[in-house]
């Protein structure tokens, strides 16, 4: 029974690394398309070298000069179009049991020019197979961070811990995702110490296993964080193990999404957690169905819904239009969360750079989507979500 359950674990693992490649191919392929030359001809010795792909896709204001173009060896294609820093380093986490040291690698984005106060951090969750250095091109997170004056915090997961990337967000334990929780809240505490980064105004974001942990972070850390984005993410609290997360993948939570909520935390002395979940319908890896129960989730962490799931306070507005479906649940004018779901979307991030695996041109673009929804969300020092100064006013002249 052990070896059928395991042929089923790797199966899909092969079935999720086998888009990637795809995806890969196609994208070769067209790229080979747009730049290649005939084979008889010889390149002059005055020719300038061909640009990499992304940076044919960044705006042609923001073209990196050639004196950036040595830089960019060390930093993702994504900064080259970007005027801040980039750094990459490590942070000595608390050490999981069984592991003298706990190294987290991660790569930290600065704006330039933004120091009249704090600055707020966004913390960005790769999924399984991704770098650090991928998912920063891909969602042009880093762009966003120079238009607004927010840090960006990419941690990275080590193919020592897994082969693939990928976060154990479906074990809690102290030696698997809860461990990899505890170091990525580590690290946020370790970058607001060192560089004054706004303790409340911190937020998340992941997607696929990445929106998983961000589940984990935003369930045990809650008054670390002003706001949670999951996209393309697995409903959390049922799976234990690598094949009953499988399962929850392509199914969906099995029990009511409430009651696995009520399990796994206090929900009448829980601080509140806004949410915005990006989904989308044509997704074969993690089912659709799991951004509905993942909206159900946290609902009732901000005890918008009972324990029944029934809606017990705020009121719900929806909106269609350019295939997007929108769905927001207010409370006292404020929107606490907010379900997206994105007609003919993959297993990718919306509105992405289609150049890199798991990121599609398809849909909005979900970075900004995130930052518009976090903007609005503070985290006061008594550890209650608190709307921002501008948000509060907006409301009360509404």
């Amino acid at each position: 029974m052990a070896k059928s359950l395991s042929k089923v674990w790797l199966r899909g693992l092969k079935r999720l690394l086998a888009i990637q490649t795809e995806h890969a191919h196609k994208v070769t392929r067209r790229s080979t398309a747009r730049v290649a030359r005939p084979a008889a001809a010889k390149p002059s010795a005055k020719a300038r070298p061909l640009k990499p792909v992304a940076a044919l896709r960044a705006p042609a204001k923001r073209d990196a000069p050639r004196a950036a173009a040595r830089e960019s060896r060390v930093r993702p294609r994504a900064s080259a179009w970007a005027s801040g820093s980039w750094t990459r380093s490590f942070h000595s986490a608390p050490a999981a049991p069984g592991r003298l040291v706990n190294h987290l690698q991660y790569g930290l984005y600065v704006p330039a020019g933004h120091v009249d106060e704090p600055m707020p951090l966004v913390v960005m969750l790769h999924g399984c197979t991704q770098s650090i250095d991928e998912f920063a091109e891909g969602t042009r997170m880093n762009v966003l961070a120079d238009r607004f004056g927010f840090a960006v915090v990419y941690p990275e997961q080590s193919k020592h811990v897994h082969s693939h990337r990928c976060w154990h967000w479906y074990d809690a334990g102290d030696s698997a995702g809860g461990a990899e929780a505890r170091a990525v809240v580590s690290l946020v505490d370790a970058l607001i110490a060192q560089h004054g980064f706004d303790s409340e105004r911190v937020y998340v974001a992941g997607i696929s296993a990445g929106a998983g942990l961000t589940a984990l972070l935003a369930v045990t850390y809650p008054e670390r964080f002003a706001a949670v984005a999951l996209h393309s993410g697995p409903a959390f609290g049922e799976a234990r193990s690598g094949i009953a997360a499988m399962d929850v993948m392509r199914r969906g939570a099995r029990r009511e999404p409430v009651e696995l909520v009520d399990e796994a935390a206090d929900v009448a002395g829980y601080p509140g957690m806004p949410a915005i979940i990006i989904h989308g319908d044509a997704d074969h890896v993690v089912a659709p169905v799991n951004a509905d129960q993942l909206a159900v989730q946290f609902l009732r962490l901000n005890r918008i819904v009972d324990a029944n799931g029934a809606r017990k306070s705020g009121e719900v507005r929806e909106e269609r239009k350019g295939g997007l479906v929108m769905r927001d649940y207010v409370r006292g004018g404020r929107r606490v969360v907010r379900l997206c779901h994105v007609q003919g979307l993959a297993h990718a991030w919306s509105g992405g750079d289609e150049a890199v695996p798991f990121h599609s041109a398809k849909g909005p673009d979900a970075s900004a989507m995130v930052w518009e929804f976090f903007k609005h969300q503070r985290r006061a020092g008594t550890g209650r979500n608190a709307e921002s100064t501008a948000t509060a006013a907006s409301a009360a002249a509404r």
